[in-house]
């Protein structure tokens, strides 16, 4: 028997934890096909008085959910015991926040860009400064590659189908070349077609040598509410990337960025 979807949440009770977990229970809602599981990661803790700061939380969500919060706590390292829960317990989709860059010079990893880059499961980052909740407008990042694994556009197609929301895909242009009219290109599309079904809105090309940059102008400028990307750092076909546009998206976006692995 098919398990429920799973959502797990890194949380340590600091306000980008808590930021994750407002945005994962508007996402999980009243629906009882899903439950949320709180992973606390430390090298040491008081058992006793993490029951007791978990009991709260639940008490706190428990008139919103239909089933009850779930918690784990690990002893060792951050990513590696993240990625030890989200295989013990065949998470489906991971909601982490983070503060994200101080400023745009400043591209430090953050341990919410070492995970998208470490675990092979879908990853929705929350920045601390996202104020809206509510998904009705998504921008996929999509490059000239091929798009490897088609069924990845699944989770994408699960999100947009949950909250009825557009799917507008971006393509910048910061190459020399015509884009859009390559055999991988059209493979591209009709694979979007299939996949994202009615919620494939349309597919823009913007000139910018910087990708990043020309992302997240684009999303402010449509009001996006969610960036999805597809890292080929675990690519099997191509060779694998280091996952550098996928970090500095983690790092800068200002809206939450769904890592779609």
């Amino acid at each position: 028997m098919k398990k429920n979807p799973t959502i797990l949440i890194p949380f340590n009770f600091s306000k980008t934890a808590k930021k994750a977990l407002d945005y994962a229970v508007h996402y999980v809602g009243q629906d009882k096909d899903l439950k949320i599981i709180l992973g606390y990661v430390s090298e040491t803790h008081d058992i006793d008085i993490l029951k007791e700061a978990f009991k709260a939380v639940e008490e706190e969500y428990a008139k919103i959910l239909k089933n009850k919060i779930e918690w784990i706590a690990i002893n060792g390292e951050l990513t590696e015991s993240l990625v030890k829960i989200q295989e013990d317990e065949q998470v489906d989709l991971i909601i982490m926040g983070t503060f994200g860059a101080f400023d745009n010079e400043d591209s430090s990893p953050t341990n919410t860009s070492k995970l998208v880059l470490e675990i092979d499961c879908p990853v929705l980052v929350v920045p601390f400064v996202t104020n809206k909740i509510e998904i009705k407008n998504i921008g996929l990042v999509l490059g000239k590659e091929e798009i490897e694994d088609k069924s990845v556009l699944d989770t994408l197609l699960k999100v947009a189908r949950r909250f009825n929301a557009k799917v507008y895909v971006i393509t910048i242009e910061n190459s020399e070349g015509i884009y859009g009219y390559s055999s991988t290109e059209e493979k591209n599309e009709n694979s979007l077609e299939y996949y994202l079904e009615d919620f494939y809105s349309e597919h823009v090309f913007i000139e910018n040598p910087d990708v990043v940059k020309g992302v997240l102008e684009y999303a402010s400028s449509k009001e996006l509410d969610m960036i999805a990307i597809l890292p080929n750092n675990h690519s099997k076909k191509s060779e694998p990337s280091k996952g550098a546009l996928t970090e500095m998206f983690t790092l800068h976006s200002q809206i939450p960025v769904l890592a779609i692995d």
